[in-house]
């Protein structure tokens, strides 16, 4: 009976509500701005790795280190043009 149990997926879920509930607390209390996004990217960058491991069953396949990899190179790509775009659009560097 134990094997039938989705005893991974129950952590996962309680950690996604947890880290909702926090989320949710910045909303609700008065914090500024910096501490808030920082609270906030934090808790997003979280849930979205939790929800990559527990949920899409990333580390779960043979080719999981193809998936990592992916992920990285669409995190790189990400990155490079939220950069790009701010250096070009709000720091005026053309």
């Amino acid at each position: 009976m134990k094997e039938l149990f989705p005893a991974k997926q129950v952590i996962g879920f309680v950690f996604s509500l947890i880290l909702t509930a926090v989320a949710l607390t910045v909303y609700f209390l008065d914090m500024s701005f910096e501490v808030g996004m920082t609270i906030l990217l934090i808790t997003a960058f979280t849930q979205a790795a939790l929800q990559l491991v527990f949920f899409m069953h990333a580390g779960e396949s043979e080719d999981k280190n193809m998936i990592y990899t992916n992920v990285y190179y669409g995190i790189a790509i990400a990155l490079v043009t939220i950069f790009g775009t701010l250096l070009t659009l709000i720091w005026g560097y053309m």
